[in-house]
């Protein structure tokens, strides 16, 4: 698998970031969360490839791409523009985008912020950002699911924890925080040890919820008066998933101006792209079909 996979790096925004590239067609841009890097999408690069040219990127702070200092280099609008910068560069004025936990987040903000630029959009276990405003602060449930949200705000503490031997925690959080055993093979977990012991890899992904989101919201009444979307959108959510509730991934429609779908995946957890790859291929598929005729 990936033999015809391309690494290559693009400057944008003022990092040099790392992806992988395969196919040709249409642009899609993968964008994965924390605490992965492009390799999350291994199951659907060469399926997506057959029809798009798909992009893989390591975020920035991630694996191969830079990982600047500072806590403001992290905010969301400077992802954003990542995103928006990859795409010029490789000579395009559009994407699919696609986004999973992270990635996902700032897919749904990409979308509102470049309605222009934004193809389609599937987004993958993340709820839409005025709809966890509106659900999260109400449900126990949620702030319990959210306790890392508040551990990541210490300073030095969370490198610390997740760094120690040999990343153990972050490796049972990826194979714990399944529905199904077995989806994380050895040597996935050892490429993803490889990827977070890059220097100052762990601090960049932690620095996405620091710069980010305050533990206040959870306390606070603010209307966030974001722009509606206005592409076509799928969301795939596996509904066993130890970080959210099933109720943060409903509403989403009401914020969406234009076709929308919903695909539920039961007995799957978080990481949905990796425990049932081909069921999450087909929707996508079927999402995209008028592309791969």
């Amino acid at each position: 698998m990936g033999e015809s996979w391309e690494h290559k790096f693009v400057e944008t925004n003022g990092v040099r970031l790392h992806y992988v590239v395969q196919g040709q067609g249409k642009l899609m841009i993968l964008l994965h969360g924390f605490p992965e890097f492009w390799y999350s999408w291994r199951h659907q690069i060469p399926v997506m490839a057959k029809y798009f040219k798909v992009v893989a990127p390591d975020m920035r702070g991630y694996n191969e791409s830079d990982k600047p200092l500072g806590v403001k280099n992290y905010r969301l609008n400077i992802l954003v523009e990542d995103v928006m910068g990859v795409i010029k560069a490789l000579g395009e004025e559009k994407a699919i985008i696609v986004g999973h936990d992270w990635g996902g987040i700032v897919a749904w903000y990409f979308a509102m912020t470049h309605p222009e630029a934004t193809e389609k959009l599937i987004i993958m276990n993340v709820p839409h950002p005025q709809v966890w405003q509106e659900k999260a602060k109400y449900s126990a449930r949620q702030l319990q699911k959210s306790w890392y949200v508040f551990f990541f705000q210490t300073e030095k503490v969370p490198e610390s924890y997740f760094g120690r031997n040999n990343f153990l925690a972050m490796k049972l959080m990826l194979s714990n925080s399944t529905f199904k055993k077995g989806v994380f093979s050895e040597e996935d977990l050892k490429k993803f040890v490889e990827a977070w012991s890059k220097p100052g890899a762990l601090t960049a992904a932690i620095n996405y919820y620091r710069a980010n989101i305050r533990p206040e919201i959870f306390m606070e009444d603010i209307d966030l008066k974001l722009p509606k979307i206005t592409s076509p959108t799928l969301v795939i959510w596996g509904e066993e998933d130890l970080a959210l509730t099933l109720e943060v991934s409903k509403g989403a429609e009401k914020y969406i101006n234009a076709p929308y779908t919903i695909k539920y995946i039961p007995k799957c957890g978080h990481w949905v792209q990796q425990e049932e790859p081909e069921l999450v291929n087909k929707y996508m598929l079927e999402f995209l079909s008028e592309y791969t005729k």
